[in-house]
C-alpha cells in the first residue's frame, strides 16, 4: 500500500515560524552571533597587529609586569611617559627620540597595558601605582636620577614619580597633562570598556569597530587646529585599536578624574625645577584650568604656551618640547 507524499517544510520555513513566535529570543541569539562573530575577527586582527609591530626594545619584569622599553643614546638620563592609548611610537614617529638622543640617555617605556607591556589586573592602575613600577624599573635600569617627561596622561605619572620618589627626579617636563579634577562629558562615554564582565565583552566585540570608525574624528580633536603632521603615520593605529590597549585606555579614563582629585593635593610638595608646556589652542583640555594653574601653584615652574598648536604638542611642536627639556637640562649645571 503506498503512502502519500507529504513535502517537509524547508529549513528556512521552520526559522521563520520560530522567529515569529519567539522575536526576542530569535533576536538576542542573532546579536549574541554578530558579537561572537566581531570577537573572534578582532582577535585575529590584534594578532595581526602585533606581528605587523613587533616589539622593538627590551623587557625588564617588574612585580610581574612585563614593560617593554626602548633605550638610546648617552648623557644626563631622560625618561619620556606617553599619555592615555598611545605608546612608545608617539614619541618615536614624532621625532623626539632621535632629538634628545644626541645629548641624553632616552629611557622611554609603554606604560602598563599599552604597546608591548602586560598590565596585570590585580593592581588598580593609578599615577601613583605606576610610579612605583617605575622607580623599580630604573632602579633596575641604572638609573638613579633622571629628567622626566610626561605626556597627558603620562604627565600625572611622572608628577607621582616625583612626589612619591624625588631623589630620582631631578627636573620635570610636563606637556599637556590633566592635574585639576573638572568636569568631563568624555569620562562616561569612554570608560564603559573598563566596567568588569561588561567591559571585556564590549573591549572585544564593538569598541575596536567604534574605534576605527572614530579615529578620523579623534586625531582631529586631539591635534586641532592642525591636521596630523605626515610623520604621526609611523604611529602604528592598529596597536591602539587592540581589545587590550582599548580596555587599558577605558581605565585610566575612568582613572583620570579621582586621580587627578587626589594628586592635586599634593604639588606643592614638588621641589624640582618644572617646565610646563602645552598648546595654546589644546581641543581636549582646558590649559587655562590646568597647566595655566599648575604654574601658580608650583611657584618655581615655568610655562610655554605654544600658539596654534593642539594637545599633541610633542607631535606638532616637538622642537619646541626639545627646548624645554633643555631648558630643565640647563637649570641642573
Amino acid at each position: 500500500m503506498a503512502f502519500p507524499r507529504t513535502r517537509s517544510p524547508s529549513l528556512l520555513s521552520n526559522y521563520v515560524s520560530i522567529f515569529r513566535e519567539y522575536p526576542a529570543v530569535t533576536a538576542i541569539a542573532a546579536a549574541a552571533g554578530l558579537l561572537a562573530a566581531a570577537a573572534v575577527v578582532n582577535g585575529l586582527l590584534a594578532r595581526k597587529a602585533q606581528r605587523d609591530n613587533p616589539p622593538k626594545g627590551k623587557f625588564i619584569e617588574i612585580d610581574g609586569v612585563r614593560l617593554h622599553y626602548v633605550e638610546r643614546g648617552k648623557g644626563r638620563p631622560l625618561v619620556l611617559f606617553h599619555g592615555n592609548g598611545s605608546m612608545i611610537q608617539d614619541f618615536e614617529s614624532s621625532g623626539l627620540i632621535d632629538l634628545a638622543a644626541k645629548n641624553y640617555r632616552v629611557i622611554v617605556f609603554d606604560r602598563p597595558g599599552f604597546g608591548h607591556s602586560s598590565r596585570p589586573r590585580n593592581v588598580v592602575w593609578t599615577s601613583e601605582a605606576q610610579a612605583e613600577l617605575f622607580a623599580k624599573a630604573l632602579d633596575r635600569l641604572k638609573a638613579p636620577k633622571a629628567i622626566v617627561l610626561g605626556h597627558s596622561w603620562g604627565a600625572s605619572v611622572a608628577v607621582a614619580l616625583a612626589i612619591k620618589h624625588p631623589s630620582l627626579v631631578e627636573a620635570l617636563v610636563l606637556a599637556s597633562g590633566y592635574y585639576f579634577p573638572t568636569a568631563r562629558a568624555d569620562v562616561l562615554a569612554l570608560s564603559g570598556p573598563a566596567i568588569p564582565g561588561l567591559g571585556d565583552i564590549i573591549s572585544f566585540t564593538l569598541s575596536p569597530i567604534v574605534s576605527r570608525l572614530m579615529w578620523p574624528a579623534m586625531l582631529s580633536k586631539i591635534f586641532g587646529p592642525r591636521s596630523a603632521p605626515g610623520k604621526f603615520a609611523g604611529f602604528p593605529k592598529e596597536l591602539a585599536v587592540r581589545p587590550s590597549q582599548i580596555r587599558a585606555s577605558a581605565a585610566e579614563t575612568a582613572l583620570m578624574i579621582p586621580n587627578a582629585f587626589t594628586s592635586s593635593k599634593t604639588y606643592d610638595e614638588l621641589a624640582m625645577p618644572v617646565i610646563i608646556i602645552a598648546g595654546e589652542d589644546d581641543r581636549l583640555i582646558d590649559i587655562d584650568e590646568q597647566s595655566g594653574r599648575l604654574h601658580s601653584e608650583v611657584k618655581q615652574s615655568k610655562m610655554h604656551r605654544v600658539v596654534g598648536v593642539g594637545h599633541m604638542v610633542q607631535q606638532s611642536a616637538t622642537g619646541d618640547v626639545m627646548a624645554a627639556i633643555d631648558e630643565a637640562a640647563a637649570t641642573l649645571h
